[in-house]
């Protein structure tokens, strides 16, 4: 298990390093500002799918649908907005 979860976090570390980069080139479209905020408020709201009250349920929405939320948004970037941000990453 503990191999799974340092897995899913260099999976989202590396997602949130391209997304951060994408967001910050200058060809990036609007709508992904606007995604990346809705991940964000998301993240920080009260209001779950499950709510956070259950003790490991609440927190398996955050683990497992921020993750898809990004990746989702990745795949959706323009070519030369993903290439530059590839490039940044290393």
């Amino acid at each position: 298990m503990w191999k799974r979860l340092t897995l899913l976090w260099t999976v989202v570390r590396g997602d949130a390093r391209l997304l951060w980069f994408a967001l910050r080139h200058p060809a990036s479209p609007g709508w992904l500002k606007w995604g990346t905020a809705l991940i964000a408020l998301y993240l920080f709201s009260p209001i779950d799918l499950i709510p956070d009250v259950l003790p490991v349920i609440g927190m398996v929405d955050d683990l497992v649908l921020v993750p898809l939320a990004i990746r989702w948004l990745l795949n959706r970037l323009p070519p030369e907005v993903m290439q530059a941000a590839q490039r940044r990453t290393g």
